[in-house]
């Protein structure tokens, strides 16, 4: 870490002096994107190491990790939802909001491609001949950033996907390692971020069928609580992490974690997509 950073994070613990000389733990609500990528296991003993603050991190789907916030279990908030996120602000919970990072979704699917769909650049296209054809496909349904993300391409492509019971639309209520368990299982289509798809390990016969859709970019923001509702002094160490994921120093950690060669986050502080 860099003195000017060093500076910075120790001038936010004026006026809490104990923190920089005893232990204390925050707990992060995050996505599941950026902790079973392995992101956070890589930054977070940084964090901890230049503050002596430790992070208890509780991934959970972003609609789930926004309740977590608002029953007061968590210090800060770590999710990539937009319209969740400013519901959120809106109701009093969250007082800021920074982008600290950005990948993309993308659609895999079966090597054998049932609907056709391979090597397109166009979601909604993608998705028009994937229910046409009525090939399998997996929705997360757990109310995270991606499950959004994914109703919000079936709207805009003028399709209401059906809950039947064994249909070709299959809701599992799970996370993103879950959900791409269940397709590579079912030779089914399902929407990942890239992060995750680039660090499982159980791909078996998935590929990527369609990327590159500007409506497919993955943002990612960390959300500060009010500290009316909150412990000040979780919420001060929270602002130090807070404010280390957008410095030099953390930004440049994000950009340097890569899996297998690939890098997984693009560090966006400075310029948010």
């Amino acid at each position: 870490m860099s003195q000017r950073t060093l500076t910075a994070v120790a001038g936010l613990l004026v006026g809490w002096p104990a923190l920089v000389h005893a232990q204390q733990t925050i707990t992060l609500a995050s996505t599941t994107s950026v902790e079973d990528s392995g992101l956070l296991k890589d930054l977070l003993p940084k964090f901890t190491a230049a503050t002596k603050i430790e992070v208890h991190v509780v991934a959970q789907g972003t609609g789930q990790a926004l309740d977590t916030a608002r029953r007061g279990d968590a210090d800060l908030v770590l999710v990539h939802d937009p319209d969740a996120e400013q519901t959120f602000i809106s109701q009093g919970f969250g007082v800021t909001r920074q982008q600290i990072a950005w990948n993309d979704f993308i659609v895999v699917g079966p090597k054998s491609d049932p609907a056709r769909v391979l090597g397109g650049h166009d979601a909604l296209t993608a998705l028009k001949t994937i229910a046409g054809a009525q090939a399998p496909f997996v929705s997360r349904g757990d109310r995270s950033g991606t499950n959004a993300l994914e109703l919000r391409l079936w709207k805009a492509a003028g399709i209401v996907p059906p809950e039947t019971p064994g249909g070709w639309y299959r809701n599992i209520g799970g996370g993103m390692g879950a959900a791409l368990n269940a397709a590579a299982a079912m030779d089914a289509y399902t929407i990942s971020d890239r992060g995750t798809w680039l660090s499982f390990q159980n791909k078996r016969d998935l590929v990527i069928e369609i990327e590159g859709d500007p409506r497919l970019i993955n943002r990612y923001d960390v959300i500060e609580l009010d500290p009316k509702r909150h412990n000040p002094q979780s919420t001060s160490a929270a602002h130090a992490l807070a404010q280390w994921l957008a410095s030099p120093d953390g930004q440049a950690a994000i950009g340097a974690y890569q899996v297998k060669g690939a890098q997984l986050f693009h560090p966006s502080a400075g310029s948010p997509k």
